[in-house]
């Protein structure tokens, strides 16, 4: 359903405080709020001002000046403000030209929707992320210098077993054990229940919740399927209510991948399918579980372009301290029906065409969505265009096989910074449509490189001192 501007001013009158949200580069919400009567039709027409060059990865100090444009179609009363607050999501425009500007994350995402309709393979794809996601009750960290360390609690941490906490009441989660447990073992169903309230009360139909499998409140809300960019836009709903709600009840959310040693890391598997004339071009019923010759060539393009995918899916140091072998970790570049030891997995618990899709394992949720769903739907669509045939599937654990059988599969990047190395060098397949651009790729690979690869490749790492301080 479309929703006008005249709309949204009507629902400001309800309000006292509008809020401008739009993404950085790497993927985080900003924004500034104005006085709900400054909310006027005009201003949806105008576009409102503000420093592009305080933004990551946006504009350089001399050409600052950037314009929001308002999306009348993505605003809500936000769920957890105390102040009645209308939130809208807006685009950025550069205001010399009036053209939506080129690094902004949303835009690129509406391009790939754009070149989806273009090729005539589909009119429309389907999104489906499932975030994952810890609540701490503790942590705090630092790195200087001359120290470094991290703290992390959480009343669910099985390390909090023999500790004197007053009082102490047992049955904490063993590692790798929290897998659907009760309450009380499960100590945050209404934290998890308060936040699924929350999406619901800004528009996002959700579908279940749980305790995932880490010990110390590690979880996952899963929302209803929808396309590209409305589904990026609730991702980054999704992960502002989830650290709102949590902080309201004493709790620190994060969506850092690997917080936690020896248990297991927060990913965001994300289902996709495409669509044309309102069926699913994914589907045959004669097909390997149900699929489309057009859906394993989909499963080609997303193999044959992992590494540079996870780029952007896969998209800090911290992520790879989940991806690594041997460790139940989707890193094998394989697929296969109910496998869940593939990077690419076909569901299979309904058999309706309605159903069907492929799920994509690898991502995590410190990505940013606009980018990784772009970046995965125009793999996808390269393998189609070329007919990239994916092999024969892996329907057998994949992390048991004999070494003759293993080293035949290839796996994701093993760091950051070869993620950063294969989509530089493979990158051509993002660049049709001008989704990306070479100049978003550039400044990509110079922010994750300066800020993140760098940094971290150049501290000692505190176990090091373990290792090797009496050598």
């Amino acid at each position: 359903m479309t929703t006008t501007p005249q709309d949204v001013v009507r629902t400001a009158q309800e309000v006292q405080i509008v809020d401008l949200r739009f993404t950085d580069l790497p993927g985080v919400w900003q924004h500034f709020s104005i006085p709900a009567r400054n909310l006027t039709e005009e201003l949806f027409e105008e576009g409102i001002g503000f420093d592009g060059s305080s933004i990551r990865g946006f504009k350089e100090i001399h050409e600052s000046d950037m314009l929001l444009m308002l999306d009348p179609n993505t605003a809500f009363v936000d769920p957890v403000l105390e102040v009645p607050t209308l939130a809208i999501i807006c685009d950025v425009y550069d205001p010399i030209t009036r053209q939506p500007y080129t690094r902004d994350p949303r835009y690129i995402a509406r391009k790939a929707e754009a070149y989806l309709r273009q090729t005539g393979i589909a009119d429309v794809s389907y999104w489906g992320p499932e975030c994952e996601f810890f609540m701490f009750s503790d942590v705090r960290y630092g790195c200087n210098t001359n120290s470094a360390f991290y703290a992390i609690d959480s009343v669910e941490g099985w390390w909090n077993s023999a500790t004197d906490l007053k009082p102490n009441f047992g049955g904490q989660i063993l590692p790798k054990r929290g897998y659907f447990p009760c309450p009380p073992t499960d100590t945050q169903q209404d934290v998890r229940s308060r936040i699924v309230l929350a999406l619901e009360a800004a528009g996002i139909r959700t579908e279940v919740h749980h305790h995932e499998v880490a010990t110390a409140g590690q979880a996952e809300i899963d929302m209803r399927y929808d396309t590209l960019v409305r589904m990026a836009d609730q991702v980054l709903i999704y992960k502002y209510v989830v650290k709102n709600v949590a902080r309201r009840y004493g709790l620190t959310a994060t969506f850092m991948p690997k917080p936690l040693y020896e248990d297991n890391g927060s990913g965001m598997h994300t289902h996709q399918s495409l669509w044309k004339g309102g069926q699913n071009v994914f589907y045959d019923e004669a097909g390997y579980a149900g699929l489309s010759e057009t859906a394993r060539y989909y499963i080609g393009g997303l193999l044959r372009h992992a590494a540079a995918i996870l780029a952007f899916a896969a998209p800090t140091t911290n992520s790879y301290r989940r991806l690594v072998p041997g460790f139940e970790a989707p890193v094998n570049l394989a697929y296969s029906q109910r496998n869940r030891s593939a990077c690419c997995r076909i569901p299979v618990y309904s058999k309706r065409p309605q159903a069907k899709r492929i799920e994509f394992r690898p991502p995590d949720p410190s990505c940013n969505p606009y980018l990784a769903f772009a970046a995965m739907l125009l793999a996808g669509l390269d393998g189609i265009q070329n007919r990239i045939d994916p092999g024969e599937p892996a329907d057998k654990d994949l992390y048991d096989l004999p070494w003759e059988e293993a080293r035949l599969i290839q796996q994701v990047p093993g760091s950051l910074s070869e993620a950063l190395d294969a989509l530089e060098a493979d990158h051509d397949f993002l660049l049709r449509g001008d989704v990306f651009t070479e100049d978003v790729i550039e400044t990509w690979l110079a922010y994750k490189r300066e800020n993140e690869v760098d940094p971290v490749r150049t501290r000692p790492h505190p176990y090091e001192f373990s290792l090797y301080y009496d050598v």
